[in-house]
């Protein structure tokens, strides 16, 4: 068990037991096909996108998320402010330095939200391990935690609201684990921190997986011993999978004196408040 991080009661012979309709194998490995070309050709894009001014990175980036969610087979439903329309001006100075935190179910969470508002995420170090998409991660920006180290947690802080500063979003998932989507954690405070330093503001964001004829769905959660292909095959058999991602209001950072003792853990307060609020 990390020292950082809790972990999620969630076990997928528990979690993951409901039956879904799923589509053909051929289907499947069309899928699978098509989402393998959409991950490739952004780790060749990558260099040159980078030299591209924000706005147009930003632009490139949500297409491509839902170029890879559409290859999964996933219906992305976006709602509220700065999503599907915030994002796509927002640049540095403008309403770009938010920290975006949201519950976490799974690594389809990290597109999902790149889909509405790209920015850039906080990751464990094992991240980078990931077959595929692992190199794409690492090249995106991401911040990494090392979980099992908590002593680099003030430096992971500081790299945050450097970033938030320089008119950035950055992601982050507060809860420290996934969970299925039935059961939830409560929000860990200590990366709030952040965003009271920079003086930015924190984006709620709900993230709700359910089947197209409405039912809710578990069959996305990356939770306990699951591995990250076992996962993936999932995903890519599930027929119907919709995803509702919903950007609520901002909270504005605790003043006038943001560094105030008890101003992160109100922030972390409110911010799970404002996301249960809408399950």
């Amino acid at each position: 068990m990390s020292v950082w991080l809790p972990t999620a009661t969630c076990r997928p012979e528990t979690c993951l037991a409901d039956a879904s309709p799923e589509v053909s194998h051929p289907r499947r490995a069309l899928r699978l096909t098509a989402c393998l070309a959409a991950v490739l050709a952004g780790i060749l894009l990558s260099p040159p996108v980078r030299l591209l001014p924000y706005r147009v990175r930003i632009r490139l980036v949500r297409l491509w998320a839902r170029a890879v969610l559409r290859a999964l087979g996933v219906t992305v439903h976006l709602a509220g402010a700065s999503g599907a329309a915030g994002a796509a001006g927002a640049g540095p100075g403008a309403d770009g330095g938010v920290l975006v935190v949201a519950n976490h179910v799974s690594w389809l969470d990290i597109p999902l939200l790149a889909a509405g508002r790209p920015g850039r995420s906080l990751a464990k170090t094992e991240v980078r391990q990931w077959p595929v998409l692992g190199p794409l991660i690492a090249w995106c920006g991401t911040v990494f935690l090392d979980r099992d180290r908590l002593r680099t947690l003030p430096d992971t802080v500081a790299t945050v609201a450097e970033v938030l500063r320089s008119g950035q979003p950055v992601i982050v998932f507060p809860e420290g684990s996934t969970w299925c989507g039935r059961e939830s954690g409560r929000f860990r405070p200590a990366l709030f921190q952040a965003a009271v330093e920079a003086g930015a503001d924190v984006q709620p964001v709900t993230i709700r997986y359910r089947l197209a004829d409405g039912r809710p769905t578990s069959v996305p959660a990356f939770i306990g011993d699951d591995g990250l292909l076992t996962s993936l095959a999932r995903v890519v058999a599930a027929r119907g999978l919709v995803a509702d991602v919903t950007f609520l209001p901002t909270i504005p950072p605790p003043g006038p004196q943001p560094a105030r003792a008890g101003a992160r853990r109100e922030l972390a307060r409110r911010a799970q408040a404002a996301i249960e609020g809408i399950h």
